[in-house]
């Protein structure tokens, strides 16, 4: 088993999601408020799992374009939820940097004067257990 497919299989154990449930219906896509930011949309995204083309998500601006406001997971019809999906990526590639989370002196450098509060609220929501 390659390490690409390894990684995937991480993102799914992580996120708790069944990406062969995705009717690619980009319901989830459409409904993504970070929809124009981002260069692998949700719907993509579960295909790129399933595919196991992790470095693709890894290098992607998608992966922190997300607001993990989870309106994709609301509206998915099959329950695939492609932001758990995202959010399980973004802790792989963390860990893989050897961290737990962001330092400090990281913050102020991702800050963006156009960043919604909501990214804010979720990132702290995830990041304070």
């Amino acid at each position: 088993m390659s390490s690409a497919k390894n990684q995937a299989e991480r993102i799914k154990e992580i996120s708790g999601v069944n990406p062969l449930k995705c009717m690619k219906c980009g319901k989830c896509s459409a409904t993504c408020p970070a929809f124009n930011e981002m260069d692998i949309k949700p719907h993509q995204f579960v295909s790129y799992v399933l595919n196991g083309d992790i470095d693709a998500l890894a290098n992607s601006k998608s992966l922190w374009k997300c607001l993990s406001c989870f309106a994709c997971v609301e509206r998915c019809p099959r329950d695939v939820q492609p932001g758990r999906l995202i959010d399980a990526a973004r802790q792989l590639v963390i860990r893989q940097k050897g961290q737990t989370g962001l330092a400090p002196e990281e913050i102020p450098e991702l800050l963006d004067e156009d960043l919604p509060q909501q990214l804010l609220m979720s990132a702290f929501r995830r990041y304070r257990r």
